[in-house]
Order: structure tokens, then C-alpha cells, then sequence
């Protein structure tokens, strides 16, 4: 398969994105090769870890493949959208619940469904390069692929305003946020991989790492809380407005440029899952809002603002300094025979 190399060298199971021209954007067949590839080395005694990484500079991931899902959405098929979603949610519990060690590396832009893949595993390393975002809310998303479950973990309301806002993180900003754990200069990757796949020991990582870059994250935690903590979107708003901080101002464009619908249910997400670590919990709450945002919510016409006609002007089903919770509920509400569920997975 083009698209992404699945192979076995040494000691380790090796995935490679291989779709650098299109910055590594997931498909569903790459979704599905990935979760294949972790149930057979989940059985086999001679796989001892999982590495994963891409081809190119610019990005480990983007996001996911969302062509097919405008174009099947568009023509009033529901159903693509329902079932990429289902298996490659099904695919990121079984990273995180991986018995085996999960290795991924991080380079350039870690975004939405690829952060999915990368940012699941027990070893998330990052690098002068690496840039982590969930920005589902500009194209009338929420945060998913498990990733509403680290924002809403991320200390104080930090999940809140990243979710909102889909900021980028610089590598110290990922890492505490949640999103990696080690910061290794990115000239020693392709050794390091060497030597996981020659059997040394997994603490190679601890032994290469240092401290990354001063992040933004945690000199802001004092105004994000602030402005988020415990707020509906329209007193975000209003927060956000009363605001005089260069901070507060360059806060509230990046909100306003999002699906208010989007936004309202991301807080509620926060809310619920604040102290929640089941990535399945989650990932079954995101599926009730992904499942509907195609006919329901703003998905479509948040593609088309910024993927086909470009025009960077979405038409939302609402605006956010009026929105009522009963909307955002009922995104959120249990989809009955559509409810996400999960295959017990092999015993290892």
C-alpha cells in the first residue's frame, strides 16, 4: 500500500506514514491497515514494541482524509462519514490500550486524526519541529479521535481554550499539555529508531531526551483560566470581550472563527470528562457528535469554507454569543442502534 508501510524490522512492528505530499493525511485504508498490524504483533512473542513515523519534514500527520467524507456527505451519504469514524475511533483505543510499548515520533504538524495515531502510544516524542493541534472546531468538528479526553486532563481550562481555538503547540506546549512526553532533538531519531529495533532498551528515550524549548502554555494558564474555566460559550464571549490583554484579543478571533455549535459541545465534552482516563468513554461521546455533524451540525459547510471553495467565510448553523445548551445536547445525546462500540480485542 502506498499510503503507509507496515513491516517488521528487528525486534520491533514498524508503521510509516508515506504520504508526505498530501502532509500525511490518514485514509480509511490506512485505518484499517493500522489497527490489522496491531492485533497480529499484539499476539506475536517476537514483536517486544510498536514504532511509528513518516516520511517528509513538513508533518507526522495533518489530520485525516476528509475528501471522500465532503464528497459522500455532500451528495447525502451519511454513512462513510459514520463508519471512517467508527474503525479509526476503534483503532485509537486499541493504541492506547496497547500491551506493548507504542513509540511514535513526531515531526512538523501532529493534527486531528493524526494525532490519533501518534499521540495514543506509551512513548510520544517530539522535536524542534514538532507543531500538535486538534482544530476540529474550524471546520465544524469537536475534538476527537481521543483527543477530547487529553484536552480535557490538560491542566486548568487549557483543554477548553486549545480545543476552541485549535492553537498550535510547540513541543514544550504538547508535552504539558499531554499530548507527548519526551523532547528529543530530531537529528537523533533515526538512531534511536535503529537501536529499538536492534532490541536496546525502551529507557534509550529517557536517556536521549532534554528539556524542550520554553512553551506559552503555562506563562498563560492564569488568563486561560480565567477566561474558560466553567463557561458557556456565549460567557466565553463575553469574557473574552471585557478582556485587555493582546492575549485575550488574539484569543477571541481564533473563538470566533469557529462553529459555535462545535464550540458549545466541546465545552460540555470538557466538562464530562474532566478526570476521565477511559479513552473509550470518550471516544464513544465524540462519535455521538461525529456521527451527526455531517446532516446535523456545520461539518459540510465548515469543508467548504476552508477545504473547497477556500473562501475562509462559514455559513454556522448558529452564533456563538447566543447559542442555546439544547443545542449542543442534543449533538451529544446516546445514538441508540448507532452507538460506538468496541470489539474485544485479542488476548496477548
Amino acid at each position: 500500500m502506498s499510503d503507509i508501510s507496515v513491516r517488521i524490522e528487528g525486534v520491533a512492528g514498524r508503521i510509516t506514514l508515506t504520504r508526505p505530499k498530501a502532509l500525511n493525511a490518514v485514509t480509511y485504508q490506512m485505518v484499517t491497515a493500522i489497527h490489522a498490524a496491531l492485533e497480529v504483533w499484539r499476539v506475536d512473542p517476537s514483536i517486544k514494541l510498536v514504532i511509528i513515523d513518516a516520511e517528509g519534514e513538513k508533518a507526522f500527520s495533518a489530520g485525516g482524509d476528509i475528501a471522500e467524507l465532503y464528497e459522500t456527505g455532500r451528495s447525502g451519504d451519511f454513512s462513510f462519514g459514520q463508519t471512517f469514524w467508527r474503525d479509526e475511533y476503534r483503532m485509537n483505543a486499541a493504541l492506547h490500550d496497547y500491551p506493548k510499548p507504542v513509540v511514535s515520533f513526531l515531526q512538523g504538524f501532529t493534527m486531528g486524526g493524526g494525532m490519533g495515531v501518534g499521540c495514543h502510544g506509551s512513548h510520544r516524542i517530539v522535536g524542534e519541529s514538532s507543531q500538535v493541534a486538534m482544530p476540529e472546531c474550524g471546520i465544524g468538528l469537536v475534538p476527537d479521535v481521543g483527543g477530547s479526553m487529553i484536552l480535557a486532563n490538560a491542566p486548568g481550562a487549557t483543554g477548553a481554550y486549545l480545543g476552541l481555538t485549535g492553537a498550535r503547540m510547540g513541543a514544550a506546549d504538547a508535552i504539558y499539555a499531554g499530548f507527548a512526553d519526551t523532547y528529543i532533538p530530531e537529528t537523533q531519531w533515526s538512531e534511536l529508531i535503529s537501536a529499538l529495533e536492534n532490541g536496546a532498551d525502551i529507557n534509550v528515550l529517557d536517556n536521549a531526551a532534554i528539556s524542550a524549548p520554553r512553551g506559552e502554555l503555562e506563562r498563560n494558564q492564569g488568563e486561560i483560566s480565567h477566561i474558560f474555566e466553567g463557561r458557556t460559550l456565549p460567557e466565553t464571549i463575553i469574557t473574552l470581550s471585557a478582556s485587555d490583554t493582546d492575549f485575550g484579543a488574539a484569543t477571541l478571533k481564533a473563538v470566533l472563527r469557529g462553529s459555535p455549535l462545535s464550540m458549545a459541545a466541546t465545552l460540555l465534552m470538557m466538562a464530562a470528562l474532566k478526570g476521565n482516563h477511559d479513552i473509550r468513554e470518550a471516544l464513544t461521546l465524540e462519535y455521538r457528535f461525529t456521527a451527526r455533524a455531517m446532516e446535523h451540525g456545520d461539518f459540510l459547510e465548515g469543508i467548504r469554507a476552508a477545504i473547497i471553495d477556500k473562501d475562509r467565510t462559514p455559513h454556522w448553523k448558529h452564533a456563538a454569543d447566543t447559542i442555546d445548551q439544547s443545542a449542543a445536547e442534543a449533538m451529544l445525546a446516546p445514538l441508540g442502534a448507532l452507538e460506538l462500540t468496541f470489539p474485544k480485542e485479542k488476548a496477548s
